[in-house]
Parts: C-alpha cells; structure tokens; sequence
C-alpha cells in the first residue's frame, strides 16, 4: 500500500511512497499527531538525484523491521530539500553544530515543537566503518525520549542557543586591511588552483564556479596572467575530464578524485546553468572555440532531456539507472566495437580514453578527452559521436526530476543570455525567454510574488530570497539582450518584494510573511549556487544604475558592511559577495541607447561580444537617465554614462566599443 507521499508532486518524495514507513510531508497534520501521541519526529531530508539517499532508502526505509522500529517509535517526515531549502539550511546547522559535515540525505531528530534534538547525515542499517547503525540509533533515541528527555531537551537549548550564536559569529570579525578585497581573493582562488588538474581542493572535487567567476572578473579589470591562467588550466581540464558528459553534453555535480576523471553522475540544472554562463563568460574573453563547443553541447543537452514541453527546465537526473550508478554513461571496448566497427572504435576508444582495464566499475570507462587529433580526425570522430550518441539514447535512462524551481530556472536563463550575447545565437534567446515566459505563467502568485516549485500543474511553497533574487538578475540579462521592456519591469517588481518581504536590517533567506520555523536563517553564504543575498545584492545595485533610486544602492552597502569581516576570512564562502563588490568598486558603465528598438539593439550586439562584466544596458525611453535622450539624424546611438554622467553620443557600433575601452 502506498502511504502519504503517493498524493505529493515531487518526485523525490514520491520515491518513498511504497517504503513501508507510515511517512507523513511536512506540516501540521504530522506535529499534530507527535504532540498527541508525544513521540519524537524522525526527519528525512534529501533529492531526488543524490545517491546516498537512494543507498538508505533501500538499506532503512524498505526494511520491514527497520521500518516498524520507526512507526512504532516516531512520527516520520520526509523534505525535498528542493522545495523547503530553508528547512534544509536550518537544519544541516544542527548537524554542523554538532561537529560534522552536512550532506544528504540528512536525519534529524525533533521535538513536536520542531526543535532538534539531535542529527546527522547517511546512517548505514547496522553499525560498519565507524557509523552508528540506524536501527540502534532509532532504539537509543527513543529510550532517551522515553526515559532520559531532559538530556535531550539540554541539547535543544544548546541548538536553539547555537543558532544564534551562528549568526553573531557571521557578523563579527575585523575589518579587513585589503582595500581591493576581490582582487585579494582571486589571486588566493589561483594560487589554491591544482597546478595539476586545476580547479580546488581536493578529492572530491566541486566545479566552485562563484569562485572562477570572480577571479574572471578580476582578470578582465587587472589582467594580471596567473588569474587567466588558473581559469583556463580549470576549464580545461573540466571539461576534458569525466565531470563534463562528452556524448550528450552537460556536467555532473562533482567528481570523487582529483583529477576530473570518474563523477558522481547525477546532473543538476544549477550546475549547468552556471556552467554555461562561466564558459560563455570565459568565450567572450578568449574567443576560444573549445569553450564555446561545451557551453553550446551543454545547452542542446538542456534543451534536448530536460525541457518541458512548455519551456520550464527540469531539476535534476539521477546518479543511477536499473540500479547502478553510472550505467548509462560509461563504456567498455567491447560495446564501443559492436556499435562502430573496429577501425572507427580504435579511433574513438583513443579519443575517448576507453581501455581494457578502464577507469570505473566492473572494466568500464568514464568517457574523457586526453589525445589530441587533427581537424580531419576531429570531424570524423564528431560522427562517431552522434552514432554513440543514439546507441546511448537506447539504454534505460536515469531518472529525472520534473520539479520545475523558479530559481534553478532564472540560473539556466542567464546562461542562455550569456551565450546568446557571446555568440548572437537566436536559439539561446527563445529558449531563455520561453522559461521565462514559463516562470511567469505557471510560478507567479496573483499578488505578483514567486511560488518555489511546479509540476504536474500545481505550484507549491512561497518563494524564498534566492528564487526572486536569481530571477530578478535573469529577467534584468533579458532585457539587456533585447530591451523588451516588460522584463525591467518584473525585475523591478521583484526587487521592490524583495525589500518588502525579506529585508529586516539585513535580507533573511525566508519572508517575513512565511511559515514560522525554529529559526529564520539569513543564509549570506554561497554554496552549490550564489547565496540570494548576494543575489539581491546584485539586483540592487544593477538596478539603482539603471533607475538612481539611491535606497538600493544604500541596501547593497549595508549588505557589504554586514559581510566584510565573514567575507575577508572565508572567501570562497562569499566568492559571489565579493564579485558584486568587484561590479561596484570599479564604477559601473551605464549604456543608454536611443532610436528605434531594433536598431538600438542590433547597435550593441558587438558590445555584448565583449566580456564587460560591470556594465548595465538600457534604452533609453525606458530608464530615467535616458529621458532627454534621442536618435540623431534618425540613426540609433548610444551614450555611455558613469555615476550618472553621460558622454557625447556613440554614432555606431565600433564607436561604441572603443568608448568602453575595448
């Protein structure tokens, strides 16, 4: 029989729907029942695609005896940390207060007050490798509960304490010496690139693209060489490496040794969202043709399995398919020669790094990019290419999650913008305003706000701060790459709710109007995706350049303020903080051009070839600085503006170039 989760929309939680756990969704109908039947509440938190929440589902939730320990002695929760991110900051801060790293799936263990008592992350069934087993961690708890509850209720005033104390700490600090604080955490982001494989830290290893970012940005305004070189030493190797899918496109979350070579599979829209713009990015400044191949395979990838029929992107694939992690990716010679022939499969077996021995499981290879051929060899081994391609397309594919998130979606609509402005490619654009047709539709309230999550028709859980503030920079790339004036007009909208419903001295990760939880997380910090508030901060100042309205320029410098000691001893925590700073610091250019729209956007389509990463365009009927601003002699021309001084108009599209000094 199913239990609850069968009537819910995500598919994460629709994976536990046959376990035979009495599980309940979050809500009141659950905390209802602890408090009546004062039991303890076991809560699970995880996503569709991560592997190890798989690996416990089949281990815990789908024994019968574990799963009776659980019934019998707890009432069950089961999160999409997709949609209640907020649930998930708050508590993967227990699990860290408590001196372990976070992760997924993540168990927590609260009162029916919602207040944690004690948790931790993957708990194998029996105890093995150091791990306590989760069948005696559940018996332990509840005896506790049972007999011992005022320890456990100790520990809640020490989380609940802690909490706060968290929050102060990220507040404290020095002012930092170092003026040019971005500057500073570039050259830190490429002294710490592996000289090797590139990228940083360790296995395993994370794609970190807020901190490559930054350190672009800060090439392009210093042009200091290490900072270039540690940039292309990472994007190559990722890309040659097994994070980057070399059949269909696209990046895996993370790979487990150093060296790129064998990932963790699961493929997330964030991931590839930012990974489209960072190339993208990194295109317009070098021009180089093999970036611009992976962020245009990662793109027809996105567009071709993870699309709605509508235009909204999917969230996620999974790691695993019939079973096994990585199934469907990876090759041995023998399967390669039996879809090429062998002279064609020598060629792609040495291209594609596939041998005997192999990198991964059982003799197979993770398909990656060593050998280099010429031109000729190149486009032969293109078609050899498409016919594994579709060989692949064959196999029994990996799940995926068809949760369509406001906020993943905006990431993947400026990389779409970022490619079309790199490339004047048509097709990126349609794509990007189609998901952003779609957002509006299908994931706005009534009263203009955003919803989190749709699938299936219904959208569900109030926006939080990452999700206006990843749109509101979305729709403000679109309106650059166009000027249809509707999306400046959203954005501003957007922004305008964010200062209504998240900020209180400070943004807050959840709004003000939201579901009252144990805590109210502010969650400044960047981890997979750039935090909201360094979102917004962003918006703030894009649009005060845009607008001169002087509050949100003086909300990005309260932020700044707030942040400036967290950010000097942990960069790589606040790279996307840092990288506003940058965008302020230098003294944005405002590009105002007037004239018809469509020759006013055709004049700065050779600006957008170029990489100006602190700039803001506008025509001018629709942004004050642009009021008394016209064509002359009926041609469109452009005026380039600092700190709200413009200059004698630019007549064509070279001139407007050489006036931003490009």
């Amino acid at each position: 029989m199913s239990n609850r989760l069968a009537r819910e929309t995500s598919p994460y939680l629709r994976q536990h729907a046959e376990n035979p756990v009495d599980w309940y969704p979050w809500g009141e109908e659950a905390f209802d029942r602890a408090r009546s039947e004062d039991k303890p509440v076991h809560l699970s938190l995880g996503y569709a695609a991560c592997h190890w929440c798989h690996v416990m589902a089949h281990e815990s939730f789908e024994n019968p005896q574990i799963a009776h320990l659980m019934n019998e002695r707890f009432i069950n929760i089961k999160v999409d940390r997709q949609e209640r991110p907020d649930l998930d900051d708050i508590y993967q801060q227990v699990v860290q207060m408590m001196g372990q790293g976070g992760g997924w799936p993540l168990t927590v263990f609260l009162t029916p007050q919602r207040e944690p008592f004690f948790g931790g992350t993957y708990f194998p069934p029996q105890e093995s490798h150091g791990r306590p087993g989760f069948s005696q961690l559940l018996q332990g708890l509840s005896e506790a509960w049972r007999n011992n509850r005022e320890v456990l209720q100790q520990n809640v005033e020490q989380l609940l304490k802690g909490y706060g104390v968290m929050d102060k700490l990220m507040l404290e600090g020095d002012t930092p010496l170092e003026q040019d604080q971005p500057a500073a955490a570039a050259r830190l982001f490429a002294r710490n690139t592996d000289p090797v494989h590139g990228g940083l830290g360790n296995a395993p290893k994370f794609p970190n693209v807020a901190c490559h970012d930054l350190v672009l940005r800060v090439y392009q305004r210093l042009h200091e060489p290490d900072l270039l070189q540690s940039l292309e030493l990472t994007l190559d190797r990722m890309a040659a490496g097994g994070l980057y899918d070399h059949l269909g496109g696209g990046f895996a979350r993370y790979c487990v040794d150093e060296r790129w070579a064998v990932p963790h599979f699961e493929k997330m829209l964030y991931d590839n969202g930012q990974l489209v713009k960072l190339y993208a990015d990194a295109y317009r400044v070098t021009g180089k043709a093999a970036w611009r191949r992976v962020f245009e395979e990662t793109i027809d990838y996105t567009l071709r399995d993870m699309t709605h029929p509508l235009g909204g992107f999917y969230a996620s694939e999974d790691a695993d398919s019939e079973g096994e992690e990585g199934k469907f990716y990876v090759w041995t010679p023998a399967q390669i020669k039996a879809e090429l022939g062998d002279t064609d499969a020598a060629l792609a077996c040495r291209a594609y790094g596939v041998t005997a021995n192999g990198n991964f499981e059982h003799g197979s290879t993770v398909l990656h990019r060593d050998a280099v051929f010429d031109t000729g060899q190149e486009l032969q081994l293109q078609g050899l290419r498409n016919k594994l391609l579709a060989a692949r397309a064959q196999r029994v594919r990996p799940g995926r999650d068809e949760n369509i998130l406001s906020g993943w979606n905006a990431l993947m609509i400026q990389g779409l913008c970022a490619a079309y402005q790199a490339t004047g490619t048509p097709a990126h654009l349609d794509a990007a305003r189609k998901a952003a047709d779609f957002i509006q539709q299908h994931l706005s309230t009534p009263e203009g706000g955003l919803y989190r999550a749709w699938r299936e028709g219904t959208a569900k859980v109030p926006g939080f701060l990452e999700d206006y503030a990843f749109l509101a920079n979305a729709l403000l790339d679109l309106y650059e790459c166009g000027f249809d004036r509707r999306y400046l007009e959203r954005a501003t909208q957007l922004v305008e709710l964010i200062l209504d419903k998240f900020w209180e001295e400070g943004l807050y990760f959840t709004p003000s109007d939201g579901e009252p939880l144990v805590h109210r997380p502010r969650a400044p910090q960047d981890n997979a995706w750039p935090s909201g508030t360094s979102t917004s901060v962003f918006a703030f100042l894009r649009l005060y350049e845009l607008t001169g309205r002087e509050l949100y320029r003086e909300r990005a410098e309260q932020v700044f303020a707030m942040y400036r000691a967290a950010a000097a001893q942990n960069p790589f925590g606040f790279a996307h903080l840092l990288a506003a700073q940058d965008f302020l610091q230098r003294g944005p250019i405002s590009i105002v051009v007037a004239g018809e729209r469509s020759a006013a956007n055709a004049m700065v389509q050779d600006l957008q070839r170029h990489y100006l990463p602190a700039r803001v365009l506008a025509f001018a009927a629709d942004v004050p600085i642009g009021k008394d601003k016209s064509a002359l002699a009926g041609q469109a021309c452009a005026y380039v503006c600092r700190n709200r001084t413009c200059g004698a108009p630019a007549m064509g599209a070279e001139e407007l170039v050489e006036r931003c000094g490009l």
